[in-house]
C-alpha cells in the first residue's frame, strides 16, 4: 500500500513538473549492455582522438563509451518523449516531454539514478540573462593603424595591438599560424560565417570540418546569434591590412549550444554533448565564451559556493575534456561590476585556462569577473584584450570592436593553438603551464588577471627548455658538450667559454639550425691537455632570427685533475743483427695474451714463448748465441693475432 501511495505522489509531482518544464536530464547508473568496448575505441573515437590519448598516455576508460543504447531506447519508448542529446562523460540523457506518466516510468527504471531533473523550459516573458553577450556591438573601426614590424609576415591591420600585447607575431613569423590544428567553438550561433569576407580564407581552404546546432537539433549554425561568429573572427579572420586573427590557419568545428533568448541549465548539457562530439572527432582545443551563474528562472540559480570546480554540469564536462588531453580555454565572465561579481561556470574548472579581460594598455576591464573560485583556486588564470577587442562587423565583416571576456578568450585560444602547433609533443596542461609562467604576474597572481598577461615568446622559450636534453662532462682533459634542441634555419646556437684565468666569455663556436622546426643534435669538444688546471665555464646562447636571444644553459667543468697520458702501444725487435740476446719489447694499454716464435730460414721452429702480459711495456729476451749464423724470422702474436714478423740476422 505504501508503494502505491508513494508512486501516486511521485506521479503527481512529476506531472506538475511536466506541465511547467519540458526538458529534463536523466542520470544513469552504469553503461551495462553496451554494444561498444574499450578494446575497440576506433568504433566511437576518430583516429586523431585515439592518437591524442596514446601520445599523452591517457587511458581510454568507461567515460569514452557511448551511453548504452538499450537505456536510451527504453527512455524514448516510455511515452511522449523526445531524446534531445546524450552525454557519455556525465552518463546522462537529455529529453523533452510534457508526459508526466512517462517521467514516472523513467524514474522507476532500475538503470536510472533518480527522478529526471528539470533543466529548462521556454517561460513566457522570459528576458534571458546572457551576460557573456554584453558589449558585443561589432561597430566598424575607423581609427588609424598601429605600425607593425617590417619583418612581420602577416599584415594585421586593426588587430595588431591585441596580437602584439602577447608577442603573438613572433609565433606567426616563425611559421606557426594554426596549420594542422583543430579547434571546437561552442556558442549561440555563427551568424553569416558562410558569406562574410572575414572568413574567405577559412571557407576556401575547407577549414570548417563540421557544424551542429544542439539547440534546434539541426546542422546549420549560420543563421543564429552573431556572438560565436564574432568570437571566431578574433581567431580566423584573414583580411590582410584590415583584420587578421590570432590563428588564421586553424580548422574548426562550430557548435551551437547556447539559446541566446533565455538561460537554462539545458545549455550546459548541450555543451557537454558538443564537447564530446568534438573530442571524438579529434579536436585539440576548445574556445568557450560562455558562462553560467544565474538563469531565466531563479530556481536554477547558482551561488558562489557552486563555483568550486566540481559542481556544475558544464564545469565537470570541461574538466573531463581536459582529462582527455584537450586544451580548454574559457572566458572568465563579465560580472566584475555587477551583483554576482565572480567568475562563472565553467571558468571555475581546475584544468581549464580561464581568461580575464584587459585593454591594450594592460589595464584591467571593470566588467571582468573576479576570482578566486570558492575553493581558493587562482582564477582567472591569465588575461587578454577584452576591451575594444577587434571583431567582425555583422553586416560587412570588416573590423569592428566589442567588449567582453568573450573576446579575450578566443584571442588567447588562437595563440595557444599556434604555440601547441610548435610543440605537439607536449600535453595540453604543459601548454597551460607555459602560458601561466610566461605571464607578467606569475610570481604574484591576483584575483583580476590571475598570473597576468602572457607572453607567447617567453612561453615558446619555456617549452624549448622543457624539451632540451643535455649531457656535459670532462674526461681526462677533454670536455664534451652534447645536447638536443628544437631548432630551424632561423636559429643560431652560440657556445661561449671562459677559463677561470679569463675575465669574460668568448665565442667558442656558432652552429646554425637546419631544416624545419625539429629536434637537432649538437656536439662540441675541447682538449685541455696543455692548459693549466682550472675551472672552465661554458654557456649556450640561442639566437632566434633577430628578435630573440637567451641563455639556454650554463655549466662549470672542474679541470683540476692532471691528465692521464695515454699509453703508447708498440712492438719492437732489436738489435739487428744480434749476436748474444735478441730483445722483443711489447707495450700495450691493457692486459693481453702474447706469443713469440722464431723460425730459421728453412721454416723450422727454433724458439717459442707465451705469456699473459699486464698493461704497460715488457721486454722479452731470446738467447741466440747458440744458434748458427744465418737468417731467422721472429713473429709476435697479441691476443692470437699476428702483429709483427721481423727478419733478423745472426
Amino acid at each position: 500500500m505504501k508503494r502505491v501511495v508513494l508512486l501516486l505522489l511521485l506521479t503527481g509531482c512529476l506531472g506538475q513538473a511536466a506541465q511547467t518544464q519540458t526538458r529534463f536530464v536523466v542520470r544513469l547508473k552504469d553503461k551495462a549492455f553496451n554494444s561498444f568496448s574499450l578494446a575497440n575505441p576506433s568504433a566511437y573515437l576518430s583516429a586523431k582522438a585515439v592518437a591524442r590519448r596514446q601520445q599523452m598516455g591517457i587511458a581510454i576508460d568507461s567515460t569514452d563509451l557511448p551511453v548504452t543504447q538499450r537505456y536510451i531506447d527504453s527512455i524514448r519508448l516510455s511515452g511522449a518523449v523526445t531524446i534531445l542529446n546524450t552525454s557519455k562523460w556525465l552518463n546522462q540523457v537529455c529529453i523533452q516531454t510534457s508526459d508526466g506518466v512517462a517521467l514516472t516510468r523513467i524514474s522507476a527504471f532500475p538503470f536510472v539514478v533518480a527522478a529526471p531533473a528539470p533543466v529548462g523550459a521556454k517561460l513566457s516573458g522570459a528576458t534571458g540573462s546572457n551576460k557573456e553577450f554584453d558589449g558585443a556591438t561589432g561597430n566598424e573601426i575607423t581609427s588609424p593603424l598601429t605600425p607593425q614590424g617590417l619583418q612581420d609576415v602577416l599584415s594585421y591591420g586593426q588587430s595588431y595591438n591585441q596580437v602584439h600585447i602577447h608577442n603573438g607575431e613572433f609565433l606567426h613569423n616563425h611559421g606557426f599560424k594554426g596549420e594542422g590544428m583543430v579547434m571546437a567553438m561552442m556558442d549561440a550561433g555563427f551568424y553569416r560565417y558562410l558569406d562574410l569576407p572575414t572568413f574567405d580564407s577559412m571557407r576556401l581552404n575547407n577549414r570548417v570540418l563540421g557544424t551542429w546546432d544542439f539547440v534546434a537539433n539541426e546542422s546549420s549554425v549560420n543563421e543564429d546569434h552573431p556572438h560565436g561568429m564574432q568570437c571566431l573572427s578574433t581567431i580566423a579572420a584573414n583580411l590582410p591590412g584590415a583584420f587578421v586573427g590570432s590563428a588564421p590557419a586553424t580548422a574548426f568545428y562550430l557548435f551551437r549550444t547556447e539559446d541566446a533568448a533565455t538561460e537554462y541549465p539545458v545549455e550546459e548539457q548541450n555543451w557537454a554533448a558538443a564537447a564530446e562530439r568534438a573530442d571524438s572527432a579529434g579536436a585539440k582545443i576548445f574556445s568557450v565564451s560562455l558562462g553560467y551563474s544565474t538563469f531565466s528562472n531563479i530556481i536554477y540559480n547558482y551561488t558562489y559556493s557552486h563555483m568550486n570546480g566540481n559542481t556544475t554540469m558544464i564545469t565537470r564536462a570541461a574538466d573531463l575534456a581536459a582529462k582527455k588531453g584537450i586544451l580548454v580555454v574559457v572566458a572568465a565572465g563579465n560580472e566584475g561590476n555587477k551583483t554576482w561579481r565572480f567568475i562563472t561556470a565553467p571558468a571555475d574548472g581546475d584544468s581549464v585556462l580561464t581568461v580575464g579581460a584587459v585593454n591594450t594598455n594592460r589595464q584591467v576591464a571593470g566588467f571582468s569577473s573576479f576570482g578566486p573560485t570558492s575553493d581558493g583556486q587562482v582564477k582567472p588564470d591569465i588575461a587578454s584584450v577584452g576591451v575594444s577587442t577587434v571583431i567582425a562587423n555583422t553586416s560587412s565583416g570588416q573590423p569592428g570592436f566589442g567588449d567582453g571576456t568573450s573576446f579575450a578568450c578566443p584571442n588567447i585560444a588562437g595563440l595557444a593553438t599556434c604555440l601547441w602547433q610548435a610543440f605537439p609533443e607536449v600535453s595540453n596542461m604543459t601548454v597551460v603551464d607555459a602560458l601561466r609562467q610566461s605571464a607578467d604576474r606569475f610570481a604574484n597572481p591576483n584575483d583580476r588577471t590571475g598570473y597576468g598577461i602572457p607572453d607567447v615568446k617567453k612561453a615558446f622559450v619555456l617549452l624549448l627548455r622543457r624539451l632540451y636534453v643535455k649531457q656535459f662532462g670532462l674526461n681526462n682533459c677533454v670536455s664534451s658538450l652534447n645536447w638536443n634542441l628544437k631548432t630551424d634555419t632561423s636559429f643560431r646556437v652560440v657556445i661561449e667559454r671562459k677559463l677561470a684565468s679569463e675575465s669574460s666569455y668568448s665565442v667558442r663556436a656558432t652552429i646554425p639550425g637546419a631544416g624545419g622546426f625539429a629536434a637537432q643534435d649538437f656536439r662540441i669538444t675541447d682538449d685541455f691537455s696543455t692548459t693549466p688546471l682550472q675551472n672552465i665555464s661554458y654557456r649556450i646562447r640561442v639566437n632566434i632570427a633577430a628578435d630573440t636571444s637567451f641563455i639556454l644553459d650554463s655549466v662549470v667543468l672542474n679541470h683540476i685533475v692532471p691528465c692521464i697520458q695515454p699509453v703508447r702501444e708498440w712492438t719492437k725487435v732489436n738489435p739487428n743483427p744480434a749476436s748474444d740476446l735478441l730483445r722483443v719489447e711489447i707495450a700495450r694499454a691493457s692486459p693481453v695474451r702474447i706469443a713469440i716464435t722464431m723460425h730459421n730460414n728453412a721454416g723450422q721452429l727454433v724458439y717459442r714463448q707465451a705469456a699473459q702480459q699486464a698493461a704497460g711495456n715488457v721486454i722479452y729476451t731470446i738467447p741466440v748465441k747458440q744458434l748458427g749464423s744465418g737468417v731467422y724470422y721472429v713473429a709476435v702474436y697479441v691476443d692470437d693475432k699476428k702483429v709483427l714478423v721481423k727478419k733478423v740476422l745472426r
